[in-house]
């Protein structure tokens, strides 16, 4: 199958992956035949990147970032749980989480479990959902990058049990911020972003005397929006007051951001979000963190076309672990003439060949004020 720009997808082509609701019901199944109508339905909701059948990749095979059981328990627990938190909060309720820790412990543990098991480096874009509640998938997206950065970086098991929950709750703050400026579609004005900037102190505040969440998990909260400079919020903290826990919880946090479909713009792929992480390097971001990320998850994921400096175009179709930038590639034309009979080469072995352009999907630039 080929990872596509969902807008550039001829109707006729038939999906090569199903596309599900964040419940794990199947929206599309694979193998359906794209109409116009249904491509533009796909592209309301959000659907940037499908994959589709393709002869000359039909023995590649994505396997997702986590298994389904794990996504479907994390998202029924971040559900059920903000949304308590949130009717607490409307009531002026004390919030009663006496489950949080646990429920939440288990999913750090199922997600913790998945990634150890993939050989491969992470690949969000290749699962394919619909969700009803940005902050809820972000929440786990951001917990999957967090340990996968954590995994790489060497953490002990106790120490990325507790960065799991402070990735998993790290947003926790926002149920308190008003829905007509969580969920506006367009800029947020000065004064509403200031809102947003609340959230961090306030999940703190939720969590730091619950008696089943550490203090740490609890600093994640506050601090996942300060950066190295200075620049940050809601403290402006400089490196050294920044818990390290929060620069992988802010990396990852950024990342999902930028790859998302929002509304008020379109998703960046891998590389460019990493372009834009780098640009942070020793600024806002952490260098030996942001190398590390960049160890972890997959610059180009397997199915995306590219075009290699001695224009030959190409799909990937394997990661090279440890330095996702160098995959190995089905190379499919050359010089733009398509090819009778594609062959593949591995760019670990041929240093030479660099890949040097990446189907685009116009994304908007990074910039938001709602991240």
């Amino acid at each position: 199958m080929r990872l596509v720009a969902t807008k550039s997808v001829e109707p006729g082509t038939k999906l090569g992956k199903p596309i599900f609701n964040d419940n794990g019901q199947v929206l599309l199944f694979e193998g359906v035949e794209l109409t116009e109508r249904v491509l533009e339905r796909l592209l309301n909701l959000g659907i940037s990147f499908i994959y589709i059948y393709d002869e000359r990749t039909e023995d590649i095979v994505v396997e997702d970032v986590i298994t389904d059981e794990t996504r479907h328990k994390a998202i029924k627990f971040i559900k059920r749980e903000f949304q308590s938190i949130s009717n607490d909060l409307k009531l002026n309720m004390s919030i009663n989480c006496d489950y949080l820790s646990r429920n939440f412990s288990e999913v750090v543990k199922s997600i913790l479990s998945d990634i150890k098991q993939k050989e491969d480096a992470l690949a969000l874009l290749s699962d394919v959902y619909v969700y009803d509640n940005y902050i809820f998938t972000h929440s786990l997206n951001v917990t999957v990058y967090t340990l996968a950065l954590a995994v790489e970086v060497g953490f002990t098991e106790k120490q990325l049990m507790e960065i799991g929950l402070g990735a998993l709750l790290h947003d926790v703050g926002k149920m308190a911020i008003p829905s007509e400026i969580l969920n506006k579609p367009g800029r947020l004005t000065r004064e509403e972003f200031d809102v947003i900037k609340t959230h961090p102190k306030v999940g703190f505040d939720m969590l730091k005397n619950l008696p089943n969440i550490s203090l740490v998990t609890a600093h994640c909260a506050l601090q996942h929006h300060e950066r190295m400079d200075g620049t940050g919020y809601p403290q402006g903290l400089t490196n050294e007051s920044i818990h390290l826990y929060a620069k992988l919880i802010g990396i990852a946090d950024v990342f999902d951001a930028v790859t998302s479909h929002r509304v008020y713009r379109r998703p960046m792929l891998p590389h460019e979000a990493l372009e834009l992480l780098y640009s942070g390097v020793n600024t806002q971001f952490d260098k030996r963190l942001v190398e590390a990320f960049s160890r972890a998850v997959a610059v180009y994921p397997v199915g995306v076309t590219v075009t290699l400096n001695d224009e030959r175009e190409a799909i990937v179709i394997k990661q090279n672990k440890q330095l996702s930038s160098r995959p190995v590639v089905r190379v499919i034309s050359e010089k733009g003439k398509k090819l009778e009979s594609s062959y593949d080469i591995n760019l670990m072995q041929q240093i030479n060949i660099t890949i040097v352009e990446i189907e685009s999907t116009q994304a908007a630039p990074a910039s938001s004020k709602k991240e």
